[in-house]
């Protein structure tokens, strides 16, 4: 039988990795991704974990994934549906049924397909396609541990060749694509270099699955996606937290102070954490404390000290440094908290994502403890906005709250290293040179902003702390009225931030009746599903906020043109009614999801469209 395989040219495909938690689907996964942007493709990538930390082999709560979309051209999200999924066990293949194209290529494990393993997956019959409906997919059944065994029967190590399985699959989907493994092997080199029989096994299945592609007797579609010229530079694959921690060493390195990170472990934000500790050759200090409000306590003696103070944390995190928090508020010192938001309450679904914490990051404070509030947008702009927390933060002496995500932490895609000589300057708000009559709390008249002094420098010994001090003398008070004048100063200086920001943009069409809000992690959604909106020859605009706390001083006026308003958010409405208490009269229509997943595309474009057409 002849080899008849069709060859499919499309602008983007979707190709997911899975298995249990042990098959390496995350490596495979990554290789694949970095290989693709090294041949000029763009990507956008999604790791999906199970909670659990190692669940049974082979059930359902086990299953881990790795979903990445190349393209040929810009790609805004991993994809709503797979076209290419390895399903290496019938667990995988059954969490992942609902989320293939009905022409979906499905490589599988045969080996691993024994009624055992269907029994444990929950499936009442031997054929697990039909019993799924999957009757128009297109099946790579390979006997995948028997060739790796095979492959490295000479070394003697079964567990080796268990190991290589997704290097096996990683090799098949690189025929499946047309991709040259010889970019494969180098990554490989790179990461098992230092293990010559690991690198060896994984470099023997690696072309093992590449060769059995070509040689696999059926008629299975296989991919060529072009690539485009990109603009000139240094790529490199970047997720969320790494793009944190590269932006808070860029923002030290531009305010000429030492960065600081005081922090404590805790999922999704963990990586921030261990690549900043990495980071010892430029300087960077790191404390592992012993729990979240002494990661955040020794941050803020770093900035009291002088130091770009920053600490990391999630939900359940952010939480418990509320006070600390309040005390940086009331002693106006600067300070990066990036929470990488996850599904909650408490402890929720640890590797899940949400925008749940936005009311947390806002008011979860006693007293009146206004702080600067920020979201990033993608992988590659946690670099930018980590920038400009810090920026705020040293500029206007207080806090800086940094939302990220689940989806956007763990999500890459590829970044062109920036020219920091572009970024804007920071310059942190010290005493001027020549200022008689300091105090602790004297501040510039325009801005609100009080003068940083640092301990340690002739003439500037002072003290701060968690109780209010006097407006002019700054010694501790308790009087009525100077309480409430530091409580509008301190609002007014965050007020004032609103004149240093962006003014807000708009995407899409100008003359629409209908505008799509978002902030954070959901743009590249929000994006495709205005583009989709837009092709069908309907007119819609996006506006995805960046600053939520001040907002950007045009919202109101940009928002007030369109006779409908959209915001959605994977909340139950936060963002919505922070809208309407800033906004007199603003009533936009919601859509909300908490599912701990993505928007899909597709659903988000229905929803608007009936929105759209509604009286």
């Amino acid at each position: 039988m002849t080899n008849e395989t069709k060859v499919k040219e499309l602008g983007t495909v979707s190709i997911r990795f899975s298995g249990d938690s042990g098959d390496g689907m995350q490596l495979a996964g990554n290789i694949f991704s970095n290989l693709s942007a090294v041949l000029g493709n763009e990507i956008i990538t999604f790791p999906d974990f199970p909670a659990e930390i190692r669940a049974p082999h082979g059930t359902l709560s086990g299953v881990s994934g790795f979903q990445v979309n190349v393209g040929s051209k810009k790609v805004h999200t991993p994809g709503d549906k797979t076209d290419v999924l390895v399903a290496m066990n019938p667990a995988a293949l059954k969490v992942n049924a609902g989320f293939l194209n009905s022409d979906s290529v499905v490589i599988i494990d045969s080996d691993s397909y024994t009624q055992k393993d269907l029994e444990k997956a929950l499936f009442q019959t031997e054929d697990p396609f039909k019993e799924l409906g999957l009757n128009s997919v297109q099946v790579v059944a390979a006997p995948i541990t028997t060739m790796c065994k095979d492959c490295l029967a000479d070394l003697g190590d079964n567990k080796q060749a268990l190991r290589s399985r997704n290097i096996f699959a990683l090799g098949l989907v690189c025929w499946l694509f047309n991709r040259p493994v010889d970019v494969a092997e180098h990554m490989l080199k790179e990461k098992f270099g230092k293990k010559p029989a690991v690198l060896d096994a994984n470099l023997r299945v690696l072309n093992a699955g590449f060769n059995y592609g070509h040689n696999i007797h059926a008629t299975v579609s296989t991919y060529r996606i072009e690539t485009t010229p990109s603009e000139k530079g240094f790529y490199t694959d970047i997720n969320g937290n790494k793009a944190v921690a590269y932006g808070l060493i860029a923002a030290a390195e531009k305010a000429g102070l030492q960065l600081f990170l005081g922090s404590y472990p805790i999922t999704p934000a963990t990586d921030i954490m261990q690549e900043l500790a990495a980071r010892k050759e430029l300087g960077v200090k790191v404390v592992q404390a012993e729990d979240e409000i002494a990661g955040i306590c020794t941050a803020i003696g770093a900035s009291f000290a002088g130091s770009l103070a920053a600490t990391n944390t999630s939900g359940p995190g952010l939480a418990l440094k509320s006070e600390a928090i309040g005390l940086a508020v009331m002693a106006e010192l600067p300070l990066v908290v990036v929470d990488v938001q996850r599904s909650g309450p408490s402890t929720g679904m640890p590797t899940k994502s949400e925008q749940t914490d936005l009311m947390q990051a806002l008011y979860g404070r006693n007293g009146e403890s206004p702080a600067v509030v920020m979201s990033a947008i993608s992988p590659t702009d946690c670099f930018d906005a980590a920038y400009w927390a810090s920026k705020l933060a040293l500029e206007h002496m207080t806090p800086v709250i940094l939302l990220t995500d689940g989806y956007l932490a763990n999500g890459s895609s590829a970044w062109r290293i920036p020219d920091l000589e572009k970024y804007p300057e920071i310059k942190p708000n010290y005493v001027p040179k020549g200022l008689e009559n300091w105090k602790p709390y004297l501040r510039d008249p325009e801005t609100k902003v009080r003068y940083w002094a640092v301990p340690g420098t002739e003439g500037f010994t002072h003290r701060i702390g968690g109780l209010e001090k006097d407006f002019t003398t700054s010694i501790i008070s308790t009087n009525p009225e100077n309480h409430q004048l530091m409580v509008d100063t301190r609002q007014a200086k965050i007020d004032k931030i609103a004149d240093f920001i962006p003014e807000q943009e708009v995407l899409g069409d100008k003359d629409a009746d209908t505008i799509v809000i978002g902030w954070g992690g959901t743009y590249g959604h929000l994006c495709e599903a205005i583009e989709n909106v837009q092709a069908a020859g309907k007119k819609v605009a996006l506006a995805h906020f960046r600053f939520i706390n001040p907002l950007p001083k045009n919202t109101e006026e940009i928002l007030s043109k369109y006779k409908k308003a959209i915001v959605i958010e994977q909340n139950n409405g936060q963002f919505a009614n922070f809208l309407r208490s800033k906004i007199h009269g603003f009533d936009p229509y919601q859509f909300n999801r908490v599912k701990g997943q993505p928007f899909m595309v597709a659903r988000l474009v229905e929803e608007i469209e009936k929105i759209m057409i509604s009286d």
